[in-house]
């Protein structure tokens, strides 16, 4: 579904991704993962169009959309959740989740996204009238997810989604990544620092060190490799 060939960007004079390339399998969950810094952001962001690429390609669905700009990006079923929450606390989870089917096709299909997210996330449900403001950290990111899931993409990237969440709240949201997959046939590319979880959850791994890939895999692959775990996952 998606592809990255031999990525280049950076921040000014600053560059941050040295030519990594990788491949996204429609309905699958792919792994981006590394140290804090490596620039992992950076490519999810290149991807999406927030940060402009030097050099390189990106392929979504056959279509090269390396320079389109971020709003074609969405209305072609791309979409990304930023790390953080980025919510309107003033606001209810209600119509938190309405705000995010601004797109025609969205608006079209409101009732049943609503549903569905309801269905994943069913505290959002119990929840509906309440700020957000005043939702705990995993709500407020399962809030986040399903706000990005009123748009109806067909490929989600997610970034840090567990961070800062304890544990079990943690667990909860991986369960409901699972989900998109496994219920929604969704295709998600993920960048998370709790590398077991990940790897769990996972599909296919790339591991991204200095701007640069330094090995990927199945998932269950690298998590065998003593040497990968070591050098780079930390475990």
């Amino acid at each position: 579904m998606l592809g990255v060939e031999d990525l280049e960007s950076g921040y000014g004079a600053m560059q941050v991704l040295w030519g990594p390339s990788l491949q996204v399998k429609s309905g699958s969950i792919t792994s981006l993962l590394g140290p804090n810094g490596v620039g992992k952001t950076t490519l999810l962001r290149t991807v999406f169009g927030l940060t402009a690429p030097w050099k390189g390609k990106i392929i979504y669905e056959g279509q090269e959309i390396t320079h389109l700009p971020t709003h074609k990006k969405v209305e072609m079923g791309i979409v990304l959740v930023p790390e953080g929450r980025h919510l309107f606390t003033g606001m209810n989870v209600h119509e938190n989740l309405i705000m995010g089917a601004y797109l025609k096709k969205a608006l079209k299909r409101m009732e049943e996204s609503l549903a569905l997210v309801y269905s994943l996330f069913p505290v959002l449900k119990d929840r509906a009238h309440q700020k957000a403001g005043s939702l705990s950290g995993g709500e407020q990111q399962m809030l986040t997810i399903a706000r990005a899931l009123m748009t109806r993409p067909g490929f989600i990237m997610l970034d840090e989604p567990s961070q800062g969440l304890a544990p079990k709240t943690a667990g909860e949201v991986f369960r409901a990544i699972r989900r998109l997959k496994t219920e929604m046939g969704l295709t998600i590319l993920l960048v998370e620092q709790d590398v077991k979880a990940s790897l769990a959850a996972s599909d296919m791994v790339y591991i991204l060190h200095e701007g640069r890939i330094k090995a990927h895999g199945k998932a269950e692959d690298l998590e065998k490799s003593r040497e990968i775990r070591e050098a780079y996952l930390g475990i």
